[in-house]
């Protein structure tokens, strides 16, 4: 199956082609655990997934109805596709142990304030990421710009999003995954 809107595709798969062998040069470098490492793919595959669709279009509703009967939308009282958050939400949570153990390896950090750089880190990203796709819409068709940008007619959608990344940064602090195991050992291969 193809893409639903190939050239938006793009723009989101672009990044991660890129990102990759920088991604692999600095893990060589300054390396991680394995289980940051498997949080920063996972996020890296949702986003992929999602992109095959663009975030506000993955057909999850259909899923649902198809698999259960139940619309997973009216069941929540949404009335826009709410794919998008849930990735915003996910990259807050993903990103929560990778970032803290950056922070207690590679700067020296402890634990404590590691967290916090974590999450001003995370609300950072956010916020950057939201002036990247606003700045990048202003170049394309109407059309175009409303399909990469997914606001689904929300005015508030950049500070939405914002937020949802946070509050899984904070729900993945809540289920211990900003205490990383004892780090020790050199910051940089030998």
């Amino acid at each position: 199956m193809g893409a639903a809107y190939p050239p938006n595709t793009w723009l989101q798969v672009g990044p991660v082609v890129a990102g990759v062998p920088l991604a692999w040069w600095a893990l060589r470098r300054w390396p991680l655990s394995s289980a940051s490492v498997g949080w920063g793919c996972a996020f890296v595959l949702l986003h992929l997934f999602a992109a095959r669709w663009t975030y506000s279009s993955v057909p999850y509703d259909a899923w649902g109805r198809t698999l259960t009967g139940i619309s997973i939308d009216a069941a929540f009282g949404f009335d826009r596709n709410m794919f998008d958050r849930l990735v915003h939400f996910a990259s807050g949570l993903c990103f929560v142990r990778p970032l803290v153990e950056i922070g207690m390896r590679h700067a020296g950090l402890a634990r404590r304030l590691a967290v916090i750089v974590m999450l001003l880190g995370i609300m950072a990203i956010g916020a950057l990421y939201e002036i990247f796709e606003w700045s990048l819409t202003l170049g394309l068709s109407p059309e175009a710009a409303d399909q990469y940008n997914g606001q689904q007619g929300d005015m508030f959608d950049a500070p939405k999003d914002m937020a949802m990344a946070l509050l899984g940064a904070l729900a993945g602090l809540a289920a211990g995954l900003g205490r990383p195991r004892a780090i020790s050992g050199p910051s940089r291969p030998a």
